[in-house]
């Protein structure tokens, strides 16, 4: 997707009302397949992580209104959950969002062989939406340049809003800034509810329904092993290339197989009253949706568990954690080489028969999906209670609330995860890697996952723990992931980043960037593009102009220099004090000034 404009006509967090923000302009229309990102940047609390969350909030709740499977006490109801769920009311409650969406070809379901011809799949031709709600009132969805997808009224009907949604709305944020994570946060809790439904259901299972994706450090391991299984040439010139990363040695997967969960009502009702008094018959384990079954000749119908253990190098069953015979700890073991490559392939490998790349990148994605699903059920241990609290929070501390469970009480953990790396020759494990190495591999990895899918990125400081160099070169790396083949420049990808880094500016155009201010005085907010052209600028003019900062060193240090202007200006001698600056001082702009005033007050100027 490409975004066009977003208008907020009710205050939101510090955002006010009245707040429109414009990205992709009419004359660049033609360049939307384009990859630009955008970055917002200012001061911190300026509100440019408010816009971020503005998004991801409003893809919730349109998410939320087209879901086929929502929670159980989710709905709004006026007596009994008035604070639930409902269409007409969101935060923000009323906005105008506009963007375009590559066709694609399910978009043609339904319609007319007439209308179908008008429809170009093999070029670069998009839907133009406009969405727009008002206060107390469902959000409505408009295509503006072909008509016919709407129906009588000028509205898309239901049917058709997910053909003009993203494929995937994508976070990321740096540290635990909630502002950004609510409105994924609860969607993750959407997701294990609707595993939770279809298992007590007996219903089919594939993949998490809800397209809005939160990717925080729980994920990282997963990511790396997914890049490592099904490696590329965008893997490794970002993962070799930049960190010197070549590989993964081996991992271990670990699984409980012993959390039963009361089965429906409508299947207790079935049984005898013996069979009510067996545990057994009332419960059902919380994997056993993802194990496979035997058909009528026999024949394994495998399920993921199943995929993983014929995939794995060694497994084996831990009673010994647990009372009972049946509880265990299913470990899977993975030595990677080229034969475990070949299993991986032939279980979660993708033939679409573009090319080898596609075929790659969505295998990678495919086995990424199938962990997410495994380590989404880490959730079980929250209440019921808790959970509807959280779907109806608007607070910003609401994590607080979730609890973690313990290593050895979840569900799903990535355990002895070892890499090799250039230059090291013991084992290196994952989570020996630093701050820096972790948040670049996270943030860039996650973009390489979903390269081929139109989905908007939304990344909250993705380079807080960078090194200056890793900073300078984030993204140039970026776009190298998301660039990576002919068939990713055809796709049609948003991503907005917030940033405190002069380098991250340098790197985008000025037509890409937006400085966000408040005002001290009334706490409004308000961003503007900046007044010169910020592509290829220096560290030293964009930290002056962009981010107010004059002076480029610490305070401090400022400190110590100020004191000697001082004494220069009381009468000291110029020469001494020149002196004692070089030996208290390291070069800086600041400290040349002050020397050249030193020598022109001992020359008597």
């Amino acid at each position: 997707m490409k975004l066009i404009r977003l208008k907020l006509d009710v205050p939101f967090r510090s955002l006010p009302p009245g707040f429109e923000i414009n990205f992709l302009r009419e004359w660049d229309f033609d360049r939307s397949f384009e990859f630009h990102p955008y970055c917002f940047a200012g001061r911190n609390g300026s509100g440019k992580s408010n816009v971020l969350e503005a998004l991801a909030s409003i893809f919730y709740h349109i998410e939320c209104i087209h879901l086929e499977n929502r929670p159980v006490g989710f709905e709004y109801d006026e007596e009994s959950n008035p604070k639930g769920f409902t269409a007409k009311v969101s935060t923000p409650d009323a906005f105008e969002l506009e963007y375009f969406i590559g066709i694609r070809l399910g978009s043609l379901d339904g319609l007319s062989s007439e209308q179908a011809r008008q429809f170009d799949l093999s070029g670069k031709q998009k839907f133009h939406v406009l969405m727009t709600k008002r206060v107390g009132q469902p959000p409505i969805m408009r295509c503006v340049n072909f008509g016919f997808l709407n129906d009588k009224n000028g509205e898309v009907p239901r049917k058709r809003v997910k053909w003009l949604l993203p494929s995937h709305v994508v976070g990321f944020s740096s540290g635990r800034n909630e502002v950004l994570s609510l409105p994924f946060l609860k969607m993750r809790f959407i997701h294990f509810d609707e595993y939770r439904s279809k298992l007590l259901q007996g219903s089919d299972y594939s993949t998490p329904e809800g397209r809005l994706v939160f990717l925080d450090e729980q994920f990282s391991q997963a990511i790396l092993i997914c890049h490592f299984l099904f490696p590329s040439d965008p893997v490794i010139r970002v993962f070799e290339e930049k960190i010197g990363l070549k590989g993964i040695q081996r991992f271990r997967l670990i699984i409980r197989r012993h959390h039963r969960l009361q089965r429906a009502e409508e299947h207790l009702k079935t049984l005898t009253k013996d069979d009510l008094k067996d545990s057994s018959k009332t419960t059902i384990e919380l994997t056993s949706k993802l194990s496979g079954y035997y058909d009528e000749n026999n024949a394994l119908q495998p399920g993921l568990i199943d995929k993983l253990i014929k995939c794995s190098t060694a497994h084996y069953e831990d009673y010994s954690a647990y009372s009972d015979d049946e509880s265990y700890d299913l470990y899977l073991d993975y030595w990677i080489d080229d034969e475990t490559k070949k299993a991986f392939r032939y279980y979660f490998g993708e033939a679409s028969g573009e090319s080898r790349e596609v075929d790659t990148a969505k295998s990678a994605l495919n086995l990424f999906q199938a962990f997410q699903t495994l380590l989404t059920l880490n959730h079980y241990s929250v209440d019921e209670k808790t959970k509807l609290e959280l779907y109806q929070s608007r607070s910003l501390y609401v994590n607080e609330t979730i609890s973690t469970p313990a290593s050895h009480d979840r569900i799903t953990r990535f355990k002895e995860g070892e890499l090799i790396k250039d230059g090291v020759r013991e084992p290196l494990y994952v989570k020996a890697l630093s701050d820096g190495e972790h948040q670049f591999l996270h943030t860039i990895g996650l973009c390489l996952l979903y390269r081929h899918e139109s989905a908007l990125f939304l990344l909250d400081e993705p380079e807080t723990h960078l090194n200056p160099d890793w900073r300078a070169s984030y993204v140039s790396t970026l776009r190298a992931a998301l660039e990576a083949d002919a068939a990713t420049k055809n796709v049609m990808r948003e991503v907005l980043l917030t940033s405190h880094s002069p380098f991250i500016v340098s790197d985008c155009r000025k037509e890409n960037v937006r400085v966000f201010t408040k005002d001290p005085k009334t706490q409004k907010v308000s961003w503007q593009p900046p007044d010169f052209e910020t592509f290829g600028a220096s560290a030293n003019a964009i930290t002056i102009k962009v981010f107010g900062q004059i002076e480029t060193i610490g305070d401090y240090a400022m400190s110590i220099l100020n004191a000697l202007r001082h004494r220069l200006d009381a009468g000291e001698d110029p020469e001494l004090l020149i002196k004692e600056a070089d030996r208290a001082l390291g070069d800086s702009v600041e400290k040349v000034l002050f020397v050249n005033q030193a020598l022109k007050k001992k020359e008597g100027k």
